[in-house]
Formats: C-alpha cells, structure tokens, sequence
C-alpha cells in the first residue's frame, strides 16, 4: 500500500466514524449498520440522515442488538469503528475468521474509499461546505440591504482603532460566531499560532495539484496565515475572516443553511490543516516517515483492552478530539470514567472464560493539546428533533490525567475497585440515614428525632378535659361580631354555657339561638372568625394523662431522640469520611504526574438548532481569563466562566474543552530573537511576507483615518467660512438696527420694532429655536405684547414689578434684574457704567448657579445657557459674547433706563473684531447646547411614558437618549445627564416590554401572540445589541433575564403552530452580534420654551428619583 493509499484510507475511516458517532449521538440508535445505511440513503447529508432513522424507529420497533468490538488492526493506527450484526447480507464477524474480518472492512469503506480517492472529498465535508456557503451568502445579502444603519460598524475608523496591544476580535460575518470561537482558541496556543505563521507551501505547489484537496487547503492555509497575521500586528480593533471562510465556501458548492457545529468544524479544521502539513512533510522528508506537527500537536493514542464473548483483545487506536457524554455525570472525571469502560468488565479482571463483553481504554500517549467534546445535545424521539442538555457539569482548571494511563492501569483498577466498594458502602449508609430522615409510612415523612420531639411536646402540654370545640360561644364572639359566624356544635354532650355579660352588642335572639339558627351550616371566615379563650391551649393536649405516666413517657422519648440523633450524627460522618476517602483516591505524588491545564473553554448559548459561541482563553502573560465574543475581546474572571460554563441554572454552558500539558510550557511561551534574547512581539513574529501583508493593511487603514480627518476638516472649513459670512452680514445688520432704534425714543411696539435677523438680537431665545439665525416670531411678539401692557399698567414701578406681570426666559428676567439693581449707577454714572454693573452682577449670579450642586429636578443648565458654559469650561470670549447678546436683546427697550443698556451692549458687539472670537467656536458650543437640549427632550419625552406604562413608545425615546447623552458625555462630565438613571430605565422598559410580549405569547391566541412576538422582533430584538456592544453587567443580565424568559418555553408542552413560532424566533433573540443593521429613526420632538421644558423636567425628575442601588 504506497503512503498515499495509507492516508486516504485513514481519513475515510476517521471520517466515516465521525459521522457515525454524531448520529449515534444524536438520534440513540447504536445499530451500527442502520446508522451506515442511513449515511447512504442520505449521501452523507446530516439531517436527512436523521431524518431518515427517526422515520424508520417510528415504523419499526427496535430490535436487540448485539453489540461486538473489533479485535483486528488494519495497516492504520487509526480509529476503528465498531458495528454489529442486522441481516443476512452481513459478513458473520464472530468467529475466527481473519479474512471474513478484513473483507468485512473492505466493503463497508469501499464506496466512500473510492469517491475520495476520485475527488479528495469526502460527503461529510460537501455538507460542511454548504452551511459556510450559505454563512457566506447571508453575509453578503446582509451587505445589500437599504435599511438605514445607526450604530453599526462605526464610520468613524477611530472607533475601530486597536488599544495598544489588545487582542483583535474578529467579526461575525453571518451565523459564524463558532468560528470565532474556535480560531481564538487555537490562535493563543502561540505553538499553533507559529506552526501557522511560519508555514510555507510546498515547492511544487505552482505545478497542477494532484487532487482537488490541494486545491482546497493550500489556498486556505494561506488565508488562514494571513488572518493570523492580522490578528498579529493589525492597527484594527477587529479583522474581517471573509476570505478566509470564502476558500471554504469555495470548495464545495451548496445552498443548504443551517447554523455549523462548532465540534464539527473543529474536525474538519485539523484535518485540513493536517493535510496542508502532510504535503509540506513528505517534501521535506523525502524517503523518510513523516512527521506531522498538526498530529503531534492534537492527535494521542489509546489502547483498547477487551473480551469478546470470552475471548480477549487489544487494539491500538488514534483519538484527536475526545468525545464525553454529560447526560447523568456531575463533574469531568465522571464523565472520563464513564467513556473509558464499556459494557460490563468483570470478565478483564479473572481468568474465567466468561461469556460478558466489554472493554477499557488506557492512554498510551496523550497530546501537548488535549479537547474534550462535552455532548450536550441529545434527539428527542417523542418530538422529532434535538434538544439540549442543560445539566450542570463541573469541571477543575487543573486535570490530573494519571489514573488514566496504561503505565498506571494496575494501581488504577486497585483504586477504581476500592472506590466502588466504599460507594456501595456508602449507598448502604445513605439508604440508612434515610430511613432517620423520612420516618414514616403515608406519604409524608418527617425526621424521627423530629418526631419524637413533636410527641415529647405534646406529652408535656397542659392537659384538658374539654373537647376542643367546647369552650367557645358562639353566640357571642368577641370584637362585635354577630353570632352567625360561628354555629354552636351539634354535640348532645354540649354544656349550656352561662351569658357573658362583657361580649358586645349581642341581642337576645343572638345569645339564645332558635332551633332554625343552630341548623345553619357554619361559614369560616379565617379573618373575621372569633378568638379562642384564654384557657385552651394553643397547641393539642392529652385529654388524661397523670405524673407517673408523663414522666415514665418523656424520660423513654428524651432516650429514644438521643439515641436517634447519635445514630444520625455517626451516620452522616461515616457518609461525609468515605465522601473525603473518594475525593483524595488519586490525591498521592504518584498520581499527580501528568498535569494538564485549563486553556480554553467553548461555551454555546441557546437550543439545540440555534445559538451562540464565545470562548474564555487563558492568557499566562496577565494571568487572567479573556473572553472572545466576536469583535469584543474583554478581561473576564474564573466566576464569570463558571456561571456561564458549568450550566445547570441558565442556557449556557461549555461544550468543548482545551487542556494543555503543563509540563511543556512551550505551548504558551513567546518566541525570543536568537541574536538579542529578547521577547518577540508584533511584527516581529512574523515571516517577511506576512510583514509586508500586514504593512500594507495597515496603511489602508492609515488612510481611511487620514481620509476621515481630511473630511471632517473641511467640512469645518466650510462651516467656518458660512460663519464668516453669516457674522459679516449681521454687523451690518446690526448697525442699521441700532441706527433706527435710536431715532425712536418711545418703547418699542409691534408696528414699530424693525425687522432683525442679526444672530446676536435672537440669541437669548436661541434654545427655544433650531437654530440661531431663525427667530421665534410668535414668541417674540408675546413677548413684547406682555411687556408693553405690563409697563401701560405699572408706570410708576420698577423691573422687578414686570417680573412679576410677564412672562419672561429665565435669561430674560435675570438680565432685567441686574439692570435695575443697578439703577443708582444708572442715575448717578450714565448707561454705559450702568451695563458693566448690570453685567457684571448676572454674571456673579450665573457663576453662583453653576457652582451649587443641585438635585437632579433643579438643573440650572436647562434655564441658562451659560450655566453649561461654565461647568464645561467654555473659553472666556464664548462667555462674554454671549452674555453681550442677551443684554442686546431688543426685547429691553420696553423703557429708557433697559433700552440705554441694549444699546451699549449692542454697540460693544459691534466693537468685536472677527479675529477676537472664533466664530466657528462659538457656533460650535452653541450647537453643543442645542444637542443638549435636545437629548433632554428625548430623556424628559421618555420617562414620562414610562410613567404612563406606555412602554412601546417610551422605548424609542429612551434608546436614543441614552445614545445622545452617551456621545455627549464622552466630551465632558457635565455635557449630558445622569447615565446610569438613563441606562436604568431603558433597561426597565425593555424588560417591561419583554414581560408584556411573553405573557402574550404563553395566553396561546393567535392574535396575541402575533402582537407579542412583533413587539420582539420589532423593538426589543433590534434594542438587545445595543445592551451588548458596551458589555457592562447589568446590561448583561438583563439580555440574560429576557432569553431566559423565553428559553424556558423549551421543555414545555405546546400547540406545534407556537412552537414553530418559537423556533423561528428564539436564533433572532439569541444571535450575540452587536451589530445593527436597520433601526426605527428618532421620534419626533415637541417645541418647549426655556421656561416650560425645564417645569416639566423638574417635575419628572422629582416623580422617578434615583436610581435602585442594585441598577434594576
């Protein structure tokens, strides 16, 4: 057989059993031929392979079996499938016949030996390439797609720039989550990772390739060096696989869509890379074994020690991944124990020719990386379809594999015998204490030393002579209460009780009850009904019992609890010594030689056909845990891995487990320069092709940086030069509008006040306006109408007297206040001496604002705007011109003294140069305010419907709030409001909605349900990314709580129609990608005035208060 011959045949059998121990897994059926004619029937298709052998086990009652083990090698050293006898047609294994054996094996890989040996593919592997197919394809529609996109990729590529020396996410590009997961973990096993890196294709790889497998996997190693390569030294917060999964997609061609098996791509991962490797080393070692550093690296060997009907075998066999089952195990060494002995093994340990079969399996060589498959799913025949398997499986981030070794297999079988028989013992003992700890015959049972205490007490209660219904008047039940409540008893034995003259209102009829009344059927009312009297004992009594018989009694019972209780005590300390015992079994030196440690955990969330994967790495260098969830790549903790991995309480759990040998640190260990002996990082890992691969990326990504920078700089130009334009043509406005204001010495009317447009004049209404340049016009004449009256009716008082009479901003009121504080000036000084005192005193007011720390329901920012200049640190000059502008408001010349004033601010704004203020500057912290306002509207709008409960509409307000104000805290503290309040209740409203859509779901009505479920999919799903691409914990836990909710419908019995409904749903709820990619646009804002919006927003912050300390 040529080596070629040899590899082949040994990846058809390996990949032929993998098929078979999948849908072994899967559907129970352990018929080996029926599982081999199903791979047939089904062309190596999955699904319709189980499909197929759930059609059949519903026709045909299954059989028994007999199950036998293969005792002969072939000329690999790999995996050998069992299988059993199911008809006639098959070749009868269970004699001696070595040729039957072997032709035997010839036939059942003969159809599958030669259409790999046509195309180098196997039919496990087309039906792989049609789920990355249509991975592909989703990712590509999704590209095409016109929705609006808000939060997504970012367009700005800071946002996507790497800190430091981070690790790089690699992003989900349609149901590949699993990819991720898996090419994380092998990409921080920095042996694989520079195996990868420093691969080189072979030299006749640019002649014809000998099969369509070269065209398959050198092409892949190269994307897959190259994704390596960029999640080296990439300046990219995350890296694209695309190409990479397109050389998959590539391979074979399929439509089929359905979510890839991380175990399975795992599978198929080595093997490719095996191959790739296997070319390079047989180039290189020409005439020589080759050695495949992908096989030392995952692949280990066991032997198979069994009896077959009495007859013994041993047989050498080759594991990568190693599968586990978790159905009916506590922790890992169960489940390792379990795997490594089947059917029964009494027969290995004694020389008799027994009859039983059954085998062990001893590790002969164990991998530097060692993975379990943790099987999580299980079929569900009743229903037709997988389930998962949500039991708790613990597992220790330090593996011990001693007593798994053929070298220890005496001392272990001497130890494994030894823990049965104290297991048996210790089933004895918990049998035992039972019986103390569910005493009793009926259905209930209680402790026997509690038991005995009850009937100590009762003993030892007052005894009576009365019947426990005597005693009681009915007739006259104390608090008021009327003698129907409770009828006297019908006891003929019944003493006339004599009148209580103390009992209420009682009339006579009611104390001496007709023969009618006492017929009535008692009615219990448990909160009206009367008191017992003060004699009865509150607990049972014995009716006679006298001193010699009640001490003669308790001194039995004190005895009997004592003994009863030491009996318990001894019992409970035998079961927690031999639990000790068990625990310390493999504890000694000797067993203790073989370390591994954990490396990396796969956890899958969801259901059997949906959901999602993330991976916990160990990183040594910080010696703490990492997760990898796509792009986000986070410190995570070993509590945190615990709570999502061991499974048992929530929907997710580990499914696959990578240790590593902590003797061969090499694994983990960065590579040091030979000539300097320093640690390589970066770019110097990498070979001289990679580098400049890397490079060039890099400086695509320079220039999408430097294309945004140069884009956003003229885009400020350009508002900058209509600024300019803007200011120009407003000081020749303004210096017209002072010339007619000063011709007219009489307050101002509506007839007679002169058009401005000028910036200055309508800045102090500028909040209740989108813009600056736009006025108010309404307003402005309500204004002035209120004025005018006010001063037609109070002539003879002063400015704090129109306080009172109009209605004015906040910023108006304040500027009329300083100039009449400064009359006197005024008087004494003139105008001009009188604006810098009025101008100077509102300041000082502002300031005094600015600084007091104000509850939540009195934000000053809203009233002024330069309030928010001062705690933001605005520039002196923005402060000052907006301060000149609100004193040249022309909404002052209702007198002389306030029109004066106007026009020596007014004239000081003429007096600025343009190269004084920025006026760029200055639009931009207007706009700043504007955003401020807005994002208050929004937070103010939304709360307010939460109030209401009407949650639907309260979500969006909340969302984009939350949003806005996160952007605006990002430039400062005092920009925005209180984050964790927003958080809070957009949390609390997502949460309410969820409650509301599930409580839909579970009344089964066609309508309600269709209403609940578009509630999900149309607002809380589309919210549930934003929650997760900032990863904070209660976030978090709340996207926990809602799939929860409806994961727990899994188990449940219900209409098919619902639970199509809930298949179809529960990928959406459960897909992690943080990216959106259509979302509702913002609700649109009512018009407040100054002093309106900040009365309602005190109003509502003072209605919701804080925030819960526990953030729900």
């Amino acid at each position: 057989m040529t080596v070629e011959q040899n590899v082949l045949q040994q990846h058809s059998q390996k990949h032929q059993q993998t098929l078979l121990n999948q849908l072994r897994e899967v559907t129970g059926t352990t018929d080996v031929q029926l599982l081999q004619q199903a791979l047939q029937v089904s062309n190596g298709d999955l699904a319709e392979a189980v499909a197929f052998l759930t059609e059949k086990n519903a026709k045909v009652p299954q059989q028994d079996e007999t199950t036998y083990y293969q005792t002969s090698q072939v000329a690999s050293d790999r995996y050998i499938s069992v299988g059993s006898q199911a008809d006639t047609n098959v070749i009868d294994l269970t004699g001696d016949d070595k040729d039957d054996l072997q032709r035997a094996i010839a036939l059942s890989l003969e159809e599958s030996n030669r259409a790999f040996r046509e195309t180098g593919i196997t039919d496990e592997e087309q039906a792989i390439s049609r789920v990355l197919e249509a991975s592909i394809a989703e990712n590509k529609a999704s590209l095409k797609r016109t929705h609006t996109e808000v939060w997504s990729d970012s367009p700005n590529p800071h946002d996507r720039k790497r800190v430091d020396t981070c690790p790089v996410g690699l992003k989900n590009v349609g149901n590949t989550c699993w990819f991720s997961a898996v090419i994380q973990s092998l990409f921080n096993l920095l042996e694989f990772q520079r195996l990868v890196l420093n691969y080189s294709p072979p030299a006749r790889v640019h002649d014809l390739p000998r099969n369509q497998k070269e065209h398959r996997n050198l092409p892949f190693m190269q994307e897959l060096r190259n994704l390596f390569s960029l999640m080296v030294g990439s300046k990219r917060k995350y890296v694209d696989p695309s190409r990479a999964v397109e050389i998959l997609k590539d391979a074979f061609k399929s439509s089929e869509s359905q979510q890839q098996d991380v175990s399975e791509f795992t599978h198929k991962l080595l093997d490719w890379l095996e191959d790739a490797f296997q070319m390079k080393a047989e180039e290189d070692r020409e005439g020589e074994k080759p050695k495949n550093p992908m096989v030392e690296l995952f692949y280990g060997r066991f032997l198979a020690v069994g009896v077959l009907e009495g007859k013994k075998f041993e047989n050498t066999e080759m594991f990568g991944q190693y599968p586990l089952q978790v159905n009916g195990f506590k922790d890992l060494h169960e489940c390792l124990e379990a795997a490594m002995i089947e059917g029964e093994i009494e027969s290995l340990h004694s020389a008799e020719n027994s009859a039983r079969s059954g085998q062990e399996h001893w590790f002969t060589e164990l991998p530097p990386v060692l993975t379990f498959e943790l099987s999580r799913f299980e079929f569900n025949q009743a229903l037709g379809r997988p389930e998962k398997i949500h039991n708790k499986l613990e597992f220790s981030s330090m593996l011990y594999m001693d007593r798994y070794m053929d070298r220890n297999r005496e001392i272990t079988r001497i130890k494994r015998e030894e823990i049965r028989r104290l297991k048996e013992h210790l089933t004895l003992l918990q049998q035992r204490l039972e019986r103390y700890l569910s005493y009793g015959s009926g259905p209930k049972r209680f402790p026997l030393a509690d038991v005995l205490q009850y009937a100590m007490e009762f003993a030892s209660s007052k005894p009576v002579c009365t019947s426990p219904v005597e005693d009681i008047d009915s007739s006259a039940p104390p608090g008021g209460t009327t003698g129907q409540q409770l009828s006297p008893p019908s006891t003929a034995e019944q003493d006339p009780l004599p009148p209580l003259e103390s009992s209420g209102p009682a009339s006579g009829p009611t104390t001496a009850p007709t023969a009618a009344q006492q017929q009535r059927v008692p009615i219990h009312k448990p909160f009206t009904q009367s008191r017992l009297p003060p004699d009865l004992p509150m607990h049972p009594a014995p009716r006679h019992i006298t001193d010699e018989e009640l001490r003669v009694l308790e001194g039995c019972l004190h005895r009997w609890r004592s003994e009863v209780e030491n009996d318990t005590r001894d019992l409970q300390g035998s079961i927690n010594r031999i639990h000790r015992t068990i625990e310390l079994m493999y504890s000694d030196k000797s067993m203790m030689q073989v370390p591994y440690r954990l490396h990396a955990v796969l956890v899958h969330e969801g259901q059997a056909n949906a959901g999602h994967y993330w991976a916990y790495i160990y990183d040594p260098h910080q010696l703490c845990w990492m997760k990898y969830n796509d792009i986000s790549v986070t410190k995570s903790s070993w509590e945190e891995l615990v709570r999502d991995s061991f499974g048992g309480y929530r929907n997710a759990s580990a499914y696959c487990l990578m240790y590593i040998n902590d003797k061969k640190p090499f694994l983990i260990e960065e590579e040091f320069d030979k000539e300097t002996g320093q640690i390589l990082s970066g770019m110097d890992k990498l070979p001289p092709g990679l580098k400049q691969y890397v490079r060039e990326d890099n400086e695509l990504f320079d220039k999408e940086v430097e294309d945004w920078d140069a884009l956003q700089v003229r885009k400020a130009q350009q508002e900058k030069l209509a600024l300019a334009a803007a200011a120009a043509a407003a000081a020749a406005s303004a210096a017209s509008s002072i010339s007619t204001s000063s011709s007219s010495p009489q307050p101002m009317s509506i007839e007679s006040s002169p058009p401005d447009n000028t910036v200055p004049q309508q800045e102090p209404e500028y909040m209740e306006q989108p813009s600056p340049t736009n006025d108010s016009k309404h307003l402005q004449e309500d204004t002035e109408r209120a004025i005018s009256r006010a001063a037609a009716e109070h002539q003879e008082r002063g400015p704090e007297a129109l306080l009172n009479a109009a209605m004015m901003t906040p910023n108006m009121q304040g500027v009329i206040m300083a100039i009449g504080k400064s009359s006197s000036v005024y008087e004494k000084n003139g105008p001009e001496t009188a604006f810098f005192k009025a101008i100077k005193l509102e300041y000082a007011r502002l300031l005094r604002f600015a600084q007091e720390d104000t509850p939540p329901e009195n934000d000053y920012r809203l009233q002024h705007v330069i309030v928010y200049f001062i705690q933001n640190q605005a520039p002196k000059k923005i402060l000052e011109r907006t301060l000149l502008t609100q004193f040249a408001d022309r909404n002052l010349a209702f007198d002389e003294r306030c029109k004066s004033v106007m026009n020596v601010a007014r004239a000081k704004l003429d007096l600025i140069k343009p190269e004084e203020v920025n006026m760029d500057e200055y639009e931009m912290w207007h706009q700043a305010y504007r955003n401020f306002r807005e994002t208050t509207i929004f937070m103010m709008t939304g709360l307010e419907l939460f109030q209401k409960t009407n949650y639907m509409e309260a979500l969006m307000y909340l969302i984009y709030s939350y949003q806005y104000n996160k952007e605006l805290l990002s430039k400062g503290q005092y920009r925005g409001h209180d984050e964790e309040l927003l958080g809070h209740y957009r949390r609390e409203c997502l949460l309410k909605l969820n409650e509301q859509a599930a409580a839909m779901f579970e009344s089964g009505e066609e309508p309600e349900v269709t209403t609940g479920l578009g509630i999900m999919n149309e607002l809380v799903v589309l919210c549930i990314p934003l929650l997760l691409i900032h990863d904070t914990e209660r976030d978090l836990l709340a996207v926990e709580d809602m799939r929860n909710r409806w994961c727990s419908y899994l188990g449940q019995e219900m209409e098919p129609s619902l639970q199509e409904k809930l298949t179809d749903f529960l990928p959406k709820l459960l897909d992690c990608s943080t990216e959106i990619k259509s979302f509702h646009d913002p609700p649109k804002l009512p018009v407040y005035s100054t002093l309106e919006l900040s009365e309602r927003f005190g109003r509502v912050m003072a209605a919701v208060g804080r925030v819960p300390t526990d953030g729900r």
